[in-house]
Formats: structure tokens, sequence, C-alpha cells
């Protein structure tokens, strides 16, 4: 294991595609609003600890009911299909829940989890492994994180500056990225 800077560049940006932090942005306003506030410290850090420990002790779940890395890797990349084909329509597929907790439990509850670190982002954590170092994904993982921070702390700003029109724009781009790589990781499996 070395590390290797296209392999962290790579599974940067498919990371930086599942989670879609700044397609997010409309959740985290929305959250905001109805808490008063976000508590990024708290989201980023538990989001990343969910990546982190699901990297190092997914396999053992999966293996724990029976599932092998494949197939695990094609339902992932089913699960990043669909979230592709809800950024690039404008769909919702999957149904996010709401809490009434405060501020607090609104960053762990909806932000980092699901909306941060989801099945979709979980599932391609796994997938990332059985084509990259551990140590890549770890510190593609990081860099993620940072970028996740800085949202979280910027979001008002970023609201004020790129508008609905650019919001919109951005996700879809991101969209269709998604829907590449969940193609590619499919027909990597299967062949």
């Amino acid at each position: 294991m070395e590390l290797n800077f296209k392999e962290i560049i790579s599974v940067s940006l498919i990371l930086f595609s599942v989670i879609d932090i700044l397609g997010s942005i409309p959740v985290i306003i929305d959250i905001r609003r109805k808490t008063g506030d976000i508590h990024a410290e708290q989201a980023t850090l538990v989001s990343g600890g969910i990546m982190i420990g699901f990297l190092y002790v997914g396999k053992s779940i999966l293996n724990l009911f029976g599932v092998d890395i494949n197939s695990f890797a094609i339902a992932g990349a089913l699960i990043i299909f669909l979230i592709g084909l809800e950024m690039t329509l404008g769909r919702n597929i999957f149904k996010s829940e709401e809490t009434t907790g405060g501020a607090k439990a609104a960053s762990i509850v909806p932000l980092a989890f699901p909306v941060i670190a989801g099945a979709g982002t979980m599932t391609t954590i796994l997938s990332l492994k059985s084509q990259f170092d551990e140590i890549n994904i770890l510190v593609g993982i990081l860099l993620n994180l940072v970028f996740i921070y800085t949202v979280l702390r910027a979001s008002q700003w970023i609201e004020n500056r790129l508008g609905q029109v650019g919001a919109n724009v951005l996700r879809k781009v991101f969209g269709v990225i998604l829907l590449a790589i969940s193609i590619k990781i499919i027909k990597s499996r299967i062949g």
C-alpha cells in the first residue's frame, strides 16, 4: 500500500459525486431554517466516522450476512445509478425522514446520515475498496470531509452566490457523472 496521487484524485472525485454535498445545499439550508443552526463539526465527525468505519469493517459486516463484494458492488452501483437519476431528472426516488430533535440531532440525522454518509456512500466505499488501495481511499475520504466541513460552514454564503439556477445545474452535472460511474462499476463486476 502506497500513496498514489491518481488514485486519491479518482477516489476523491467519485466520493464527491456520490456524497453530493453541493447538491445537498438545499437540504442543508432547509435543516438550518427549521432548527436555527447546523453543527458543522459534529456532522463532519459523525459522517467521517461512519465512512471510515465502513471502510475497515464493511466487508466483515457483509460476510456476516453472506454477501460477496461483487454482489454488494453491483447493488451499490444500482443505488448510485438511482441517485444519479434523482439528480439528473429532479425526481425524488429515496424518501428522506424528518427529525424533531433540534440542531444537534439534525446535524446527525438526517445530515450526517443519510445525506452525507448514506447507503450510496457506504456501497461506493466498498466498491472502491475492491479497486483502490485502502490508504488512497482513506485520504480521499479525509479530503471530502474537509470539503464537507467547508460547505457546511459556508452554506449560507454559497446559497447567496450560486442561486437556485446554479445549484440545479451543478446537481444535474454530477448526476450524469454518477450515472456513468455506476455503469462502469456494473460492467467491471459482470465482465
